[in-house]
């Protein structure tokens, strides 16, 4: 009598399905984890392939630091071989490589290495950023003490005891010369240049003593001299080269932003431009190191529609195939690696005109243009710029 009750029982009723939606829930709950906790299929590195192309000195600079899923490692590395660069320039915080003293994470930089070495390129590496455990509390990740300087330079050799055999070279830190890449401390080339020395020493030092160490990757700026922001980029090479600096690198590190003039501009020490390169050149002839290369791993020009350093795209597709053929014209340049190839997301500022891939992987004009240049074909954007 009491069961046939609860059988048309309102409660009991809602009780059950409540049961029942509780357990759906929960089998819902532990689909997702199991799922989280098995691993994602490895990404083959496929065959090995080579990065055909008409100018060996052709290269970008990636941004994969912060790119965390390997198909689309893998998927930028495809795309740069395809389109005809050979070369290019990855950033490897120390940060993200030793987060503890003496504790190294090489996975990521495994990731980027073994495929872009599995896709022909040769890989110039960017070192830099100070884990929170190297510098005070609440600095700049860019903030190094002087009694700090030998812990990145062990990083350094760390690294290339790793990498030396499948790297083409080390650059030791970013832009010095600004006040914001030196952690705001007081812009000094002297201190920099100690810094530059220790690296090389612990290169010297290392498995693979013959890879190339290249300082210097200065910003090109026209700061006023006495700037607590920036030091003029001739300036400080010259202070740089008066402290040593010649004898503890390989190459010199250069960026080149060509901002709205051609790639041909000819070089002022007032203006930037591209071939204000040429002006860190005679300073390296002049202070006794002709025999000493310059790497370009930044630079280029950006085709936002409203920014005040921008040129229009197709003057921008001009410039950058200007831009290849001078630099491989110059026979003391290694490469020119240009900013940027790819984002892992947008910038969402005029940073993203830089680039010659989307996020998404669709390919800008400018990426089809320089793959045809890359190839050998007639770039007719090149030739007939809209200049209106």
């Amino acid at each position: 009598m009491s069961n046939q009750t609860n059988a048309f029982n309102p409660n009991f009723s809602g009780a059950f399905w409540l049961r029942w939606l509780l357990i759906v829930l929960c089998l819902f709950l532990a689909a997702i984890v199991l799922r989280a906790a098995v691993p994602p299929r490895p990404i083959e590195l496929g065959p090995q392939q080579t990065a055909l192309t008409t100018n060996p000195k052709m290269g970008v600079h990636t941004r994969l630091t912060d790119e965390v899923e390997p198909w689309k490692v893998k998927r930028t590395l495809e795309m740069v071989r395809q389109m005809g660069a050979p070369w290019i320039v990855e950033y490897f915080p120390w940060a993200y490589r030793e987060p503890l003293p003496g504790f190294f994470d090489w996975s990521h930089s495994d990731l980027v290495i073994n495929h872009a070495n599995r896709q022909g390129l040769k890989v110039i590496a960017r070192l830099g950023f100070v884990p929170e455990w190297a510098r005070p509390t609440d600095s700049a990740s860019s903030f190094l003490l002087p009694e700090r300087r030998p812990d990145f330079a062990d990083y350094v050799q760390a690294f290339v005891n790793r990498y030396g055999d499948r790297i083409a070279a080390v650059i030791i830190w970013n832009e010095p010369n600004l006040a914001l890449e030196w952690g705001f401390q007081p812009i000094d080339p002297e201190g920099y240049t100690e810094l530059l020395k220790l690296s090389y020493q612990q290169v010297q030092a290392s498995n693979y003593p013959n890879v190339p160490v290249l300082g210097g990757a200065l910003a090109p700026t026209l700061a006023p001299p006495g700037s607590d922001q920036a030091m003029n980029d001739l300036i400080y090479l010259q202070r740089m080269l008066d402290a040593g600096a010649g004898e503890a690198m390989d190459g010199l590190a250069a960026h080149a932003y060509g901002w709205s003039f051609p790639a041909d501009d000819p070089p002022q020490p007032d203006l930037i431009n591209f071939r204000r390169t040429e002006l860190l050149r005679q300073m390296l002839v002049d202070n006794g190191y002709p025999h000493m290369p310059i790497y370009i791993t930044e630079g280029g020009w950006n085709d936002h529609p409203r920014w005040t350093r921008a040129v229009k795209p197709a003057q921008r597709i001009e410039y950058t195939i200007q831009a290849y053929e001078l630099v491989e014209s110059w026979p003391w340049a290694k490469t020119a690696a240009l900013w940027a190839f790819r984002y892992p997301w947008p910038a969402r500022t005029y940073l993203d005109y830089f680039t010659f891939v989307t996020p998404e992987f669709d390919p800008k004009p400018i990426y089809f243009e320089i793959q045809r240049y890359s190839r050998g074909e007639v770039s007719e954007s090149s030739s007939d710029v809209n200049h209106k």
